[in-house]
């Protein structure tokens, strides 16, 4: 009874080692089998070689940003009255964004005209009372003070570093030949009166300058905006103490955006100015948008790692509400060739310069490259239209 049990234990070992190892025989056949069914089914595709279009394109990320933003701010310094405008606040031109107190502003400009009008007075008075021997001084200057020259000065109301304020005419200052003419009267005889319009007229003139500066800083007081667009920040609120020259409303123009980019320099030296690309936004899925490089930066920055030439980028026909800072996929085409003759790029091994090979009837065949594109390879030579040449090998 024993003996039995033992042997039929030793034929069920025997029959797991047998099953067992039928089973790794099988997957060993089944892996070989398979690897040669692949192989020769990667073999067995080939694509003709045909005539079409070769491109090349380099591919990154960017960034939205609008093409011009102006910093504007007060002319003097104040407390701030209003603030009309906040952040994502969509303005026109010329439209008030907000004002300082102008009281000691809205005073100069009232005392500098109180002391321009003394000054005129007092010339009056001098070319009245002169006298000189042989000459009329006051006639001098009374021709001079007919034809002044207009005095021009930019308006601060909305200072921006980008580009100049409209300008506007403030005062007239009479032209220097009243000087000439009253020097050259004093040199015939005409001292004294000539000497005292003379000063009466230096007063005149610093005077207009006083007041040109005044009214300057009182149109300071307020801050215009000086394009249409969107506000971008806000730098305080009523109440809060402004800076002259300190940027306090910053002012985007969002009806002309641009992308920023940035690329490696191993594609960087394939861009240039004029060049077309594909823009893709992520709220904008399945829309493309075509777009121009504008600018490539000729000094790149590093990290330590890698050097990145910065790339601006021009909308052909900029979508209606796009966001400042939004990322962007940029893909441009830095070369592109029509009908030529081709073949995909995977069919091409062991470039060298101009030089790769290709499978043609399972040979292995040198051909000549033209330009090598991510989908398509261009030939130059070594191949003809409708040869049959292996896929991937």
């Amino acid at each position: 009874m024993g003996v039995a049990l033992a042997g039929r234990r030793r034929l069920i070992r025997l029959g797991v080692v047998v099953v067992v190892l039928a089973l790794v025989a099988f997957g060993v056949v089944r892996a070989l089998t398979a690897g040669a069914a692949r192989e020769e089914s990667k073999a067995a595709e080939t694509v003709e070689v045909d005539r079409g279009e070769v491109t090349t394109e380099v591919a990154t990320t960017g960034t939205l940003r609008p093409a011009q933003t102006r910093s504007l701010s007060f002319a003097v310094s104040g407390t701030v009255e209003t603030v009309k405008v906040r952040a994502g606040t969509t303005v026109t031109a010329g439209q008030v964004l907000a004002t300082v107190d102008d009281t000691d502003a809205a005073e100069a400009v009232d005392d500098a005209q109180d002391a321009l009008d003394d000054a005129r007075a007092a010339l009056t008075k001098a070319s009245s009372t002169s006298t000189s021997t042989g000459c009329d001084v006051a006639a001098a200057y009374t021709t001079a003070s007919a034809s002044p020259s207009a005095s021009v000065s930019a308006s601060p109301s909305a200072t921006a570093t980008t580009s100049p304020t409209p300008t506007r005419t403030k005062t007239t200052k009479p032209s220097p030949t009243g000087t000439k003419s009253a020097a050259a009267c004093s040199s015939r005889g005409g001292s004294s009166g000539g000497d005292s319009i003379l000063s009466a007229q230096q007063r005149v003139n610093a005077a207009e300058v006083n007041l040109e500066e005044a009214e300057e800083a009182l149109d300071g007081a307020t801050i215009t905006a000086p394009i249409a667009g969107k506000i971008i920040s806000v730098g305080g609120k009523v109440g809060s103490s402004a800076k002259s020259g300190s940027t306090f409303v910053t002012l985007a123009d969002v009806y002309d955006m641009q992308i920023s980019a940035d690329f490696p320099e191993a594609d960087a030296d394939r861009l240039a100015v004029a060049q077309k690309a594909v823009i893709t936004l992520a709220d904008r899925a399945g829309e493309t948008f075509d777009a121009t490089v504008v600018q490539v930066d000729p000094v790149g920055t590093s990290d330590g790692t890698l050097t990145r030439f910065g790339v601006v980028l021009s909308f052909d026909d900029a979508p209606d509400e796009l966001l400042v800072g939004q990322s962007a996929n940029v893909r441009v085409t830095t070369g592109s060739k029509d009908d030529v003759l081709r073949v995909p790029s995977t069919a091409v091994h062991d470039v060298s310069g101009e030089d790769g090979t290709v499978l043609r009837d399972g040979t292995a065949t040198q051909v000549k490259l033209g330009l090598r594109g991510d989908r398509y390879t261009e030939i130059v030579s070594g191949l003809t239209a409708g040869e049959p040449v292996a896929r991937s090998w």
